[in-house]
């Protein structure tokens, strides 16, 4: 049997802290969740390596420093409400669940929803909400969120979050082309104004939907 708590640790000392990563919150929450709980059985040795790893719909799972750095920029305390964009395996809601009161997920794959779903209740994260929908509409009946983060690259950046954004909340997007895209954090100031921030470069597979990208491949 693999030992998982190791090869955990030393992905947390090597890709999170050893890259700059200092929320203490976002360190123990990724010290706790069993990645290789939220990839295929084929894949478990590989869950802990410094990459992104196939989920399958031609989906990914973030690679564990992209997912401490989007949730070291929501700044979470603890007491927010959180929308995901992107569902995808569950890993990047179940550290969610350990940052923030609420979590709600969008998802617009049956079949990865499902299997997150029943990989959170396993690993004891039944606080996440998902739901199967066009992500790029937000969830407005949940609205407004202190933090919203989308784990797929816009064109732009959709109407619908910025709205269901409460004042003083945070939004991490990944926004450029397809292939390459810039890790953004708007911070909502006011009732219509926005403050921008350029976090680092990344590659995210496309966000799909009405206010996303069309189709798989343009």
């Amino acid at each position: 049997m693999r030992d998982f708590a190791i090869a955990r640790r030393r992905m947390v000392e090597d890709q999170v802290i050893g890259r700059g990563i200092k929320d203490r919150r976002v360190i123990d929450a990724m010290l706790k969740v069993p990645r290789h709980k939220f990839v295929e059985e084929a894949l478990e040795g590989k869950a802990y390596q410094d990459a992104p790893l196939p989920i399958g719909e031609k989906q990914t799972i973030s690679q564990p420093y992209m997912v401490a750095v989007m949730s070291e920029a929501l700044a979470l305390d603890g007491s927010e409400t959180v929308l995901e964009v992107g569902t995808g395996s569950g890993y990047q809601a179940a550290v969610l669940a350990l940052l923030a009161d609420r979590v709600f997920s969008l998802e617009r794959i049956p079949s990865l929803a499902r299997r997150a779903r029943l990989v959170l209740d396993d690993c004891g994260f039944s606080k996440v909400n998902i739901r199967v929908a066009d992500g790029t509409h937000g969830w407005q009946e949940m609205a407004p969120f202190k933090a919203i983060v989308v784990t797929a690259g816009a064109p732009k950046i959709p109407q619908d979050y910025l709205d269901q954004l409460a004042v003083g909340g945070r939004l991490i997007i990944p926004v450029g082309d397809r292939d390459i895209q810039l890790l953004m954090r708007i911070t909502r100031t006011g009732e219509r104004e926005y403050q921008e921030e350029q976090l680092l470069g990344c590659r995210f597979v496309p966000l799909i939907g009405n206010h996303g990208w069309q189709s798989e491949r343009a």
